[in-house]
């Protein structure tokens, strides 16, 4: 089940970002996390959805948070898929459910024609969730890795809204 992330969501969030599995994969990701900066970034989700500039969804089984996926640098018609979820989660198929509604919230209802997405090139698992969801590649790019402290390549894939889809 997907809901709109909100403060609530901090602490869970730090605990799953606490493990180096997880914050690892994610680019902008600090490691170990920062609580602080993780409380004030989800301080901010209600008001990104409000102004419209991002879509944050606490992605819950059983009632638990076990990941985050979001449409994020929404401008444009278009913005960013992102998503992480807890390693327990991981090989289960949630990460493919949770994205395939995100990106059916941003084409359908928020009106979004393309979506970026990027993973780490060594993050084969993210690799085949874009690829099911139809993403396209556009090229490997470096890009620094705030988590790993180091420049990464990054692989770069856009989806284009297919109407009637």
């Amino acid at each position: 089940m997907l809901r709109p992330s909100d403060r609530e969501d901090a602490a869970r969030a730090f605990e799953i970002r606490a493990d180096w599995a997880v914050s690892r994969m994610l680019r902008m990701a600090t490691f170990p996390p920062d609580a602080a900066a993780i409380a004030c970034w989800f301080e901010g989700h209600p008001r990104e959805w409000t102004d419209g500039t991002a879509y944050r969804f606490a992605i819950l089984r059983d009632g638990r948070m076990i990941g985050l996926v979001d449409i994020d640098g929404v401008g444009e018609r278009e913005g960013v898929l992102g998503y992480w979820l807890e390693r327990a989660a991981w090989g289960h198929g949630f990460a493919f459910e949770a994205t395939t509604a995100a990106l059916g919230f941003a084409f359908r209802s928020v009106g979004l024609a393309e979506i970026t997405a990027a993973h780490a090139i060594d993050n084969q698992a993210s690799a085949a969730v874009l690829r099911k969801l139809g993403f396209e590649p556009l090229g490997i790019v470096q890009r620094f890795s705030h988590s790993r402290r180091a420049d990464i390549a990054q692989c770069r894939y856009i989806l284009r809204f297919a109407e009637g889809a």
